[in-house]
């Protein structure tokens, strides 16, 4: 088990290989990644990840695949299951044994018959501004329930 407890796993090295090939991020079915991994590259899910998942590129979900977290990415496609957020400035996919227990905020979304999601979806060309305003919105939120409490 990989064990690195909130710390950042970062891939910026470009391959070795001239670039001619994209690199992609793996984690293996039956890894438990503990922590955040931020990757300029693509990254492809089988395993679980507690933490959040922030690529420059694609996040893949594979049905074997869990995020307990927030994704941030330019594209996404899901067929694992989520238990947060999901921003993707671009193309989200939503594959039919996809689940998503938390909002989305996209630019497109493509979702298969069967695929559920438990949040608010959403869409738009200014989803960045979208995204910030939902994160003052939580923040604002959360200083009102502390308050009450």
């Amino acid at each position: 088990m990989l064990n690195s407890r909130r710390s950042k796993s970062k891939s910026s090295t470009p391959n070795s290989n001239g670039g001619n090939s994209p690199a992609v991020n793996i984690i293996s079915e039956g890894t438990q990644l503990d922590g955040d991994l931020n990757s300029q590259t693509d990254i492809r899910i089988a395993g679980t990840i507690t933490g959040e998942a922030i690529s420059k590129g694609k996040v893949i979900i594979t049905g074997s695949g869990k995020v307990v977290g927030n994704i941030t990415s330019a594209d996404a496609d899901i067929a694992g299951k989520i238990e947060g957020e999901v921003k993707v400035s671009n193309k989200l996919t939503l594959r039919d044994s996809a689940v998503v227990d938390g909002n989305i905020f996209t630019k497109t979304l493509i979702v298969e018959e069967g695929a559920k999601v438990n949040g608010s979806c959403k869409m738009g060309a200014d989803i960045k501004s979208i995204s910030r305003n939902s994160d003052a919105d939580y923040a604002s939120d959360t200083k009102k329930v502390q308050s009450s409490s």
